[in-house]
Protein backbone atom coordinates (compact mmCIF):
# COMPACT_ATOMS: atom_id res chain seq x y z
CA UNK A 1 0.00 0.00 0.00
CA UNK A 2 2.84 2.24 0.71
CA UNK A 3 4.53 1.70 -2.61
CA UNK A 4 1.12 2.22 -4.41
CA UNK A 5 0.43 5.50 -2.23
CA UNK A 6 3.88 6.96 -3.12
CA UNK A 7 3.19 6.44 -6.61
CA UNK A 8 0.30 8.01 -6.92
CA UNK A 9 1.95 10.95 -5.26
CA UNK A 10 4.74 10.83 -7.52
CA UNK A 11 2.22 10.96 -10.18
CA UNK A 12 -0.20 13.50 -9.25
CA UNK A 13 3.76 16.10 -8.55
CA UNK A 14 4.39 15.25 -12.39
CA UNK A 15 1.78 16.53 -13.84
CA UNK A 16 1.05 19.39 -11.13
CA UNK A 17 4.44 20.52 -12.94
CA UNK A 18 3.22 23.81 -15.25
CA UNK A 19 3.61 22.91 -18.95
CA UNK A 20 5.95 26.48 -18.68
CA UNK A 21 8.40 24.15 -16.62
CA UNK A 22 8.54 21.12 -19.14
CA UNK A 23 8.49 23.06 -22.11
CA UNK A 24 11.60 25.76 -22.91
CA UNK A 25 10.63 28.96 -23.37
CA UNK A 26 10.41 30.83 -26.60
CA UNK A 27 13.75 33.00 -25.61
CA UNK A 28 15.46 30.07 -24.28
CA UNK A 29 14.97 27.99 -28.07
CA UNK A 30 15.59 31.40 -29.81
CA UNK A 31 19.32 30.63 -28.52
CA UNK A 32 19.69 27.21 -29.21
CA UNK A 33 21.84 25.84 -32.58
CA UNK A 34 20.81 23.41 -35.35
CA UNK A 35 16.85 23.21 -35.92
CA UNK A 36 14.57 23.72 -33.45
CA UNK A 37 11.35 23.16 -33.11
CA UNK A 38 9.54 26.31 -32.22
CA UNK A 39 5.93 26.57 -31.35
CA UNK A 40 3.98 28.40 -33.24
CA UNK A 41 6.01 28.45 -36.30
CA UNK A 42 5.91 25.97 -39.41
CA UNK A 43 9.45 26.15 -39.95
CA UNK A 44 11.82 24.96 -42.98
CA UNK A 45 15.22 24.88 -41.91
CA UNK A 46 17.32 25.37 -45.54
CA UNK A 47 20.16 26.37 -43.43
CA UNK A 48 20.69 25.38 -39.94
CA UNK A 49 21.31 28.13 -36.63
CA UNK A 50 24.83 27.78 -35.70
CA UNK A 51 26.46 29.10 -32.59
CA UNK A 52 24.22 32.61 -31.59
CA UNK A 53 27.68 33.97 -30.13
CA UNK A 54 29.41 33.53 -33.76
CA UNK A 55 25.83 35.17 -35.61
CA UNK A 56 26.48 38.09 -37.54
CA UNK A 57 25.58 41.16 -35.31
CA UNK A 58 22.21 41.67 -36.62
CA UNK A 59 21.13 45.12 -34.88
CA UNK A 60 17.46 45.79 -37.19
CA UNK A 61 14.84 44.01 -38.59
CA UNK A 62 13.55 45.09 -42.14
CA UNK A 63 10.43 44.05 -43.51
CA UNK A 64 9.71 42.91 -46.95
CA UNK A 65 6.86 42.02 -49.22
CA UNK A 66 8.08 40.54 -52.46
CA UNK A 67 5.87 40.95 -55.65
CA UNK A 68 6.05 37.56 -56.38
CA UNK A 69 2.56 34.72 -56.60
CA UNK A 70 1.52 32.64 -53.86
CA UNK A 71 4.06 29.99 -53.33
CA UNK A 72 7.37 31.75 -54.35
CA UNK A 73 8.41 31.84 -51.29
CA UNK A 74 10.24 28.40 -50.98
CA UNK A 75 11.98 28.82 -54.23
CA UNK A 76 13.39 31.99 -53.54
CA UNK A 77 14.21 30.41 -50.23
CA UNK A 78 16.11 27.52 -52.04
CA UNK A 79 17.60 29.68 -54.85
CA UNK A 80 19.12 32.06 -51.73
CA UNK A 81 20.06 28.92 -49.69
CA UNK A 82 22.00 28.11 -52.84
CA UNK A 83 23.85 31.75 -53.31
CA UNK A 84 23.42 32.91 -49.95
CA UNK A 85 24.84 36.63 -50.40
CA UNK A 86 22.98 36.97 -53.70
CA UNK A 87 20.30 39.45 -53.48
CA UNK A 88 17.75 38.43 -51.34
CA UNK A 89 16.35 37.93 -47.64
CA UNK A 90 17.56 35.25 -44.58
CA UNK A 91 14.14 34.74 -43.72
CA UNK A 92 11.09 33.84 -46.17
CA UNK A 93 7.23 33.99 -45.29
CA UNK A 94 5.04 31.85 -47.41
CA UNK A 95 0.74 33.16 -47.27
CA UNK A 96 0.09 29.64 -45.64
CA UNK A 97 2.20 30.89 -42.47
CA UNK A 98 5.57 28.63 -43.69
CA UNK A 99 8.85 30.25 -42.67
CA UNK A 100 11.83 28.81 -45.11
CA UNK A 101 15.15 29.43 -43.02
CA UNK A 102 17.09 30.31 -46.04
CA UNK A 103 20.78 31.54 -44.94
CA UNK A 104 23.18 30.92 -42.15
CA UNK A 105 23.02 33.79 -39.55
CA UNK A 106 26.84 34.60 -40.22
CA UNK A 107 26.32 35.39 -43.78
CA UNK A 108 25.01 38.68 -45.11
CA UNK A 109 22.13 38.68 -48.15
CA UNK A 110 22.24 41.73 -50.57
CA UNK A 111 19.16 43.30 -49.14
CA UNK A 112 17.66 47.46 -49.03
CA UNK A 113 18.78 50.14 -51.46
CA UNK A 114 21.45 51.64 -49.01
CA UNK A 115 18.70 53.35 -46.58
CA UNK A 116 18.35 56.46 -48.69
CA UNK A 117 15.00 58.09 -47.08
CA UNK A 118 16.11 61.00 -45.32
CA UNK A 119 12.50 63.03 -45.35
CA UNK A 120 10.61 61.85 -42.45
CA UNK A 121 7.78 60.68 -43.67
CA UNK A 122 7.00 57.27 -41.60
CA UNK A 123 10.00 57.50 -38.51
CA UNK A 124 12.72 59.72 -37.56
CA UNK A 125 15.39 58.91 -40.58
CA UNK A 126 18.18 60.56 -38.53
CA UNK A 127 18.32 57.26 -36.77
CA UNK A 128 18.16 55.09 -40.29
CA UNK A 129 19.72 56.99 -42.63
CA UNK A 130 22.17 54.84 -44.53
CA UNK A 131 22.67 52.90 -41.23
CA UNK A 132 19.80 50.26 -41.39
CA UNK A 133 21.17 48.44 -44.37
CA UNK A 134 22.18 44.69 -45.60
CA UNK A 135 25.00 44.84 -43.25
CA UNK A 136 23.47 45.67 -40.03
CA UNK A 137 19.77 43.78 -40.69
CA UNK A 138 18.00 40.99 -41.12
CA UNK A 139 15.74 40.93 -44.20
CA UNK A 140 12.63 38.94 -43.90
CA UNK A 141 10.09 38.49 -47.02
CA UNK A 142 6.87 37.82 -47.56
CA UNK A 143 5.33 36.55 -50.71
CA UNK A 144 2.24 36.59 -52.25
CA UNK A 145 1.20 40.58 -53.37
CA UNK A 146 0.86 39.42 -57.01
CA UNK A 147 -0.60 40.75 -59.20
CA UNK A 148 -2.00 43.02 -56.82
CA UNK A 149 1.03 44.54 -54.82
CA UNK A 150 -1.66 46.58 -52.72
CA UNK A 151 -2.47 43.33 -51.30
CA UNK A 152 -1.62 42.69 -47.39
CA UNK A 153 -0.30 40.11 -45.82
CA UNK A 154 -2.58 36.55 -45.19
CA UNK A 155 -3.85 36.02 -41.82
CA UNK A 156 -1.38 32.88 -41.59
CA UNK A 157 1.50 35.07 -42.11
CA UNK A 158 0.69 37.65 -39.75
CA UNK A 159 0.20 34.70 -37.30
CA UNK A 160 3.32 33.44 -37.92
CA UNK A 161 4.87 36.87 -38.10
CA UNK A 162 3.68 37.39 -34.42
CA UNK A 163 5.89 34.41 -33.32
CA UNK A 164 8.81 35.24 -35.75
CA UNK A 165 9.62 38.48 -34.70
CA UNK A 166 9.98 37.65 -31.20
CA UNK A 167 11.82 35.07 -31.93
CA UNK A 168 14.59 36.73 -34.05
CA UNK A 169 14.45 39.67 -31.69
CA UNK A 170 15.27 36.89 -28.48
CA UNK A 171 18.07 35.32 -31.04
CA UNK A 172 19.97 38.71 -31.78
CA UNK A 173 18.52 41.33 -28.82
CA UNK A 174 17.25 43.49 -31.31
CA UNK A 175 15.47 46.51 -29.83
CA UNK A 176 11.49 46.91 -30.53
CA UNK A 177 11.71 50.23 -32.27
CA UNK A 178 14.24 48.56 -34.66
CA UNK A 179 11.93 46.78 -36.42
CA UNK A 180 11.44 48.29 -40.10
CA UNK A 181 9.26 48.28 -42.66
CA UNK A 182 11.53 48.45 -46.33
CA UNK A 183 9.83 51.65 -47.02
CA UNK A 184 10.21 52.86 -43.70
CA UNK A 185 13.93 53.57 -44.56
CA UNK A 186 14.28 53.57 -48.58
CA UNK A 187 12.57 55.63 -51.02
CA UNK A 188 10.34 52.47 -53.04
CA UNK A 189 7.54 51.46 -55.17
CA UNK A 190 4.80 54.36 -55.11
CA UNK A 191 1.98 52.20 -55.13
CA UNK A 192 2.27 50.72 -51.85
CA UNK A 193 4.28 51.19 -48.87
CA UNK A 194 6.18 47.46 -48.57
CA UNK A 195 5.93 45.96 -44.94
CA UNK A 196 4.71 49.32 -43.52
CA UNK A 197 1.13 46.82 -42.09
CA UNK A 198 3.70 43.98 -40.46
CA UNK A 199 6.42 45.96 -38.90
CA UNK A 200 3.73 48.65 -37.66
CA UNK A 201 2.13 45.22 -36.30
CA UNK A 202 5.31 43.84 -34.20
CA UNK A 203 5.63 47.49 -32.85
CA UNK A 204 1.90 47.39 -31.59
CA UNK A 205 2.34 43.89 -30.41
CA UNK A 206 5.14 45.56 -27.94
CA UNK A 207 7.35 43.12 -25.94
Amino acid sequence: MNLRFAAAALYAIAFSIPASAQTPDLATIARASGTPDIPGLKMVWLAPWGDVAKAHPWRNIIVHQTEGSAGSARGGAQEQNKNPTRRGVMVWVETDGTVYWAVADNLVPTHTDGADRNDNKYIDNSKTYHQVNKDTSIGVEFAGNYPDVTRGPTEAQVTAWRTLVKVLRARYGIPLDHVYAHNWIDYKDARYCEGCALAKLAREWGE
